[in-house]
């Protein structure tokens, strides 16, 4: 199994930049394809960001290209999602995940692991 623990989150204005990190347990991790999610609230959860286990391959939701960027660093067991020009509609608790499989996906159904989940908020 895998744990998950996020940080990095916190409060920034409108324009600025943040990087949520992800730590994971298990000398498996770097087997896995990791993502990102978000959910604000009184919505449903959103896909932000996959990658592939040696980070060949990335996907990012529409919402966040070109803004957001994930990442791993499979030597430090972590996985990033540096996130740049942030919008108050970025607000949202923002949950990794991982699954035990080499395709990305961004549906959270098929991921089997979840972090806690870290609050971002970004004030206008």
């Amino acid at each position: 199994q895998v744990q998950l623990v996020e940080s990095g989150g916190g409060l920034v204005q409108a324009g600025g930049s943040l990087r949520l990190s992800c730590a994971a347990s298990g000398r498996t991790f770097s087997r896995y394809t990791m993502g990102w999610f978000r959910q604000a609230p009184g919505k449903e959860r959103e896909f932000v960001g996959t990658i592939s286990w040696d980070g060949g391959s990335t996907g990012h939701a529409d919402s966040v290209k070109g803004r957001f960027t994930i990442s791993r660093d499979n030597a430090k067991n972590t996985v990033y999602l540096q996130m740049n020009s942030l919008k108050p509609e970025d607000t949202a608790v923002y949950y990794c995940a991982a699954r035990n499989s080499l395709s990305l996906s961004d549906s959270g159904r098929r991921y089997e692991y979840w972090g806690q989940g870290t609050q971002v908020t970004v004030s206008s």
